[in-house]
């Protein structure tokens, strides 16, 4: 029962989170061989000012040894 969550910044149009949402429904329906029922997909807006505090600090740093695709950045 696969959940992903993506976090990002405010912008995206409905369409693009659920064109999104789909594609990663359909990579994770075939590389773990769920079924896409089994999967589900959250997107979260969170505020550029925001976003150390949610994101980096709660879910990036803590688990950085989780992480599979690190990021490029650090926080300012």
């Amino acid at each position: 029962m696969p959940h992903i969550e993506v976090k990002c910044w405010p912008g995206r149009t409905e369409e693009q989170k659920s064109l999104l949402a789909q594609k990663i429904a359909e990579d994770v329906s075939e590389i773990f061989g769920s079924s896409m029922s089994s999967i589900s997909v959250a997107i979260r807006d969170v505020p550029k000012e925001q976003w150390k505090q949610e994101v980096w600090d709660k879910d990036i740093a803590p688990n950085e040894a989780l992480l599979y695709k690190q990021p490029g950045y650090r926080p300012e």
